[in-house]
């Protein structure tokens, strides 16, 4: 059930009330000797609240979409290191004369 914004014309008076979408609109101020009626104001809803670990782009892509990403992601890899060569040896020095 949604809450709805409500506005006096007569005394500016702004108050929320929290209704079925199937019941009347209100239309007395609820303020105690105000006789004014009171308007419905435009809301712009609430607010979309995700819970869960994290919602994510793939999350709900097709297998053939994964299947093409994770192979376009192992052609875009850099290759793997080569490993290292041993040092060469340094040159012998000749002996002094």
């Amino acid at each position: 059930m949604p809450n709805y914004d409500y506005e006096c014309e007569k005394c500016k008076n702004r108050f929320e009330v929290f209704q079925s979408m199937n019941d009347a609109k209100l239309t007395a101020c609820p303020v105690v000797g105000c006789d004014g009626t009171v308007k419905r104001l435009l809301g712009t809803g609430g607010g979309i609240i995700f819970k869960g670990s994290g919602f994510y782009q793939t999350d709900y892509r097709s297998s053939s979409y994964q299947a093409g990403a994770k192979a376009e992601g192992a052609a875009n890899a850099p290759p793997a290191a080569a490993p290292a060569a041993a040092p060469a040896p340094a040159p012998k020095s000749k002996p002094a004369e």
